[in-house]
């Protein structure tokens, strides 16, 4: 399977078969200017403006709940979880999707505030890869990502959500992630995609992908 970032918080999953989902895409109010794409599936973290533009999934079904559901070849569930420490009081909730598919369990922490509890966890449980925020203030920060790393007892960790030169969002950046992440193989792609395979996944990863711009390809 493929894993591209688009920026902030938002991938698309390509399975092998073609099945392809974004998760979480943006809207240009973020700084990020993302062109539209043909997609089957989209799912949305919850309904704040830099993670619910959906007019960047063109065709898609829409996933916006918790709960099972299915996309072709991808299974995907969605877990309630909390945007903030109050139980949702400050920011409301915040919905963690899980997709299996060709051997491997991906999940999107969309904007978690706090972590999940032991229930959750269980329900959740071992994850291969994460997509997990780590630029802190409208969601958890660095310790609280290597500690959820930890409880899924993940094998490759994507970090997003986190400052770029085009992000107008007040984050932090992500040098403090990696500077706590010193026991991990730390790979830096010079791509915004990854290819994986369950046989290929490793133990203990971080990989970072690069954010490109939309106008770079044509530049070069």
């Amino acid at each position: 399977m493929q894993i591209t970032w688009l920026g902030h918080s938002c991938f698309v999953l390509q399975s092998e078969a073609g099945t392809t989902l974004m998760m979480d895409p943006p809207s240009p109010k973020t700084g990020y200017l993302i062109p539209p794409r043909q997609v089957d599936g989209v799912t949305s973290s919850h309904d704040h403006y830099d993670h619910a533009y959906f007019p960047l999934a063109v065709g898609a079904a829409r996933f916006t709940a918790p709960g099972p559901f299915t996309l072709k070849d991808m299974r995907i569930t969605g877990f309630s979880t909390f945007h903030d420490k109050e139980r949702g009081k400050l920011r409301g909730k915040n919905i963690m999707y899980l997709v299996e598919v060709d051997g491997i369990r991906i999940l999107h922490a969309g904007d978690l505030g706090a972590l999940p509890d032991e229930e959750t966890l269980r329900a959740i449980g071992q994850v291969d890869v994460l997509l997990v925020p780590v630029g802190g203030t409208y969601t958890i920060g660095v310790r609280e990502a290597l500690d959820l790393c930890n409880l899924l007892h993940v094998r490759v960790s994507i970090p997003m959500h986190y400052a770029t030169p085009d992000c107008n969002i007040n984050l932090a950046e992500l040098m403090p992630f990696l500077n706590a992440s010193r026991d991990c193989a730390i790979h830096r792609m010079r791509e915004d995609e990854l290819s994986l395979t369950h046989d290929s996944l490793g133990e203990d990863r971080i990989v970072v992908l690069e954010y490109k711009h939309p106008w770079k390809e044509d530049e070069e």
